[in-house]
């Protein structure tokens, strides 16, 4: 078994958004799909590892999570949610 960074993906609630790749990452995207599908028993379409994809990189992404804290200290109590 292949050590994929993502695992099972969660159904949640989608937003629509509109991308364009290139079609060397469609095809490792579309692959990508494929691999994960076998490992996890899911029937993945490759646009759905889109959103998982991002949201893995961002919360691994140190310099982005410092800038958003960095961001939340700084705006008024009232900005913040």
């Amino acid at each position: 078994m292949s050590k994929l960074k993502l695992g099972n993906i969660r159904d949640d609630k989608p937003v629509k958004v509109t991308v364009e790749l290139s079609a060397k990452v469609h095809r490792d995207l579309t692959a990508y799909a494929e691999i994960l599908g076998k490992e996890t028993g899911q029937n993945l379409d490759s646009s759905k590892l889109i959103g998982p994809m991002l949201e893995r990189f961002m919360t691994t992404d140190r310099g982005f999570a410092k800038a958003k804290r960095e961001a939340r200290s700084s705006a008024p109590r009232s900005a913040q949610g």
